[in-house]
C-alpha cells in the first residue's frame, strides 16, 4: 500500500525542506517523490544534511513542470490546504485521509498523491481545483504554518497508521474486485471535453464562467467516477458533440 502513495512537492524554494521531505517519507515507509517546478536545485549539501539517510529518494525522485505530470496515473489527488477558499471542497483531517486508504488502494491500478504546495504561498486555487479532496492539519489556529517536513511527517505518519491497520487485520474474501477509478489525466481529458461540449451547445460562456466548470470539476471529483463510468460520460458528450455539428472525435 505505502508503495503507491506519492508525495508531490510543487514549487520548492529551499532544498533542506526536500530533504527534509524525504527523511520524513524514509521514516514511514514511503518512497516515491515527485518535484514540480522546484525553484531550487533539489540536490545540495543541505539536502543530504537534512535528509539524514534519506537522500536517495531525492535522487531518484522524478522532476516535472506540471502537478498534471505529476500525478497522472493516480486516482486520488488530495492537495494539503491550510486556507479556506471562496468555493468550498471536500476537507479532511489527516486521520480520516488514512482511514480511507485501504479502501482506495484496493484496485490494482489504484494510486494516490498527496500534494504539497509552496513554502510561501501553498496551493494555488488553480491546483487545488485539480484535487479530489483536500486534507487540513488542525494545528494551533494561532500559529498554524507548519514547516513543509513538518506537513508531510504528519500525513506520512497517518498512511502508515493505516497502512499498520490493515497488516494487522486478517484480510477479507471480497468476491466482486474493485472497478478501477478513472486517472487524474482521463478526469482532465473529461473536463476539457465537457467545456468543449457546453461551449458549442451555448450552455457555458466562458467570457462569462461564473464558476460554472469549478463546481462541475467539483462535483465530479467528489463522485470519484470509475473508468468505465467515465467513458460513458464522454461517449454522451461525443453524441451530443455530434447533434451540435460539432463532433471531433480525434480528440483525446
Amino acid at each position: 500500500m505505502l508503495d503507491r502513495i506519492r508525495i508531490v512537492l510543487i514549487g520548492t524554494s529551499h532544498p533542506g525542506n526536500i530533504g527534509g521531505t524525504a527523511r520524513a517519507m524514509h521514516n514511514m515507509g514511503l518512497s516515491d517523490l515527485a518535484l514540480v517546478a522546484p525553484r531550487c536545485e533539489p540536490l545540495t549539501s543541505d539536502t543530504v544534511s537534512r535528509a539524514s539517510g534519506a537522500d536517495h529518494l531525492v535522487r531518484g525522485a522524478r522532476t516535472v513542470e506540471t502537478l498534471e505530470q505529476a500525478v497522472s496515473n493516480c486516482t486520488l489527488v488530495v492537495g494539503a490546504s491550510a486556507r479556506s477558499r471562496t468555493l468550498p471542497w471536500p476537507m479532511i483531517t489527516p486521520r480520516a485521509l488514512g482511514e480511507r486508504l485501504p479502501g482506495e488502494l484496493a484496485g490494482e491500478d489504484a494510486r494516490i498523491a498527496l500534494v504539497f504546495g509552496r513554502e510561501d504561498s501553498g496551493l494555488s486555487n488553480a491546483e487545488l481545483q485539480r484535487c479530489h479532496a483536500h486534507v487540513h492539519i488542525p494545528a494551533n489556529p494561532d500559529f498554524s504554518s507548519l514547516n513543509l517536513a513538518t506537513a508531510v511527517q504528519v500525513l506520512a505518519y497517518e498512511c502508515r497508521l493505516a497502512w499498520l491497520a490493515q497488516q494487522e487485520s486478517a484480510p477479507g474474501a471480497d468476491p466482486e474486485p474493485p472497478q478501477p477509478l478513472a486517472t487524474h489525466e482521463e478526469l482532465e481529458h473529461y473536463f476539457a471535453h465537457l467545456e468543449r461540449t457546453l461551449v458549442a451547445i451555448g450552455f457555458h460562456d466562458p467570457a462569462l464562467p461564473r464558476q460554472l466548470m469549478a463546481r462541475l470539476r467539483r462535483f465530479t471529483l467528489r463522485a470519484r467516477p470509475e473508468r468505465m463510468e467515465l467513458n460513458i460520460l464522454r461517449g454522451i458528450l461525443t453524441a451530443t458533440e455530434k447533434q451540435a455539428g460539432g463532433g471531433n472525435d480525434a480528440t483525446p
